[in-house]
């Protein structure tokens, strides 16, 4: 696969998670207080809920339900109940456009 356009700089709102889909795989992409964008999966792996309707907080995207955070960097819980990480994504930024591939995951270990 290759790299897909799935939103525009100009959609996100700092520090607020929009839900995309990408063949298939759901992601929440985060434009982080200094301005980086960051893709992660979008499903909490404590519970099947959308990480996108969450509250981000410095660099961790906080699951709304139960309050499990999830850091943008690197996909790994801070605190439980979850303890499985979600993946994280390569985010390329070609002017205005923000490009994913999902099939490209980050090496985080």
């Amino acid at each position: 696969m290759t790299a897909q356009k799935v939103l525009s700089l100009s959609d996100l709102e700092q520090d607020t998670a929009v839900r995309v889909e990408v063949d298939g795989v759901p992601m929440a992409v985060v434009l982080d207080a200094e301005g980086e964008v960051h893709a992660i999966g979008d499903t909490c792996t404590h519970g099947d809920i959308s990480l996108a309707d969450g509250f981000v907080e410095g660099d961790a995207l906080e699951c709304w339900a139960h309050g499990s955070a999830f850091s943008l960097r690197t996909g790994r819980p801070l605190n439980l109940p979850a303890y499985e990480p979600v993946p994280v994504y390569e985010v390329t930024i070609d002017g205005d456009d923000i490009l994913i591939d999902p099939a490209v995951t980050k090496d985080v270990n």
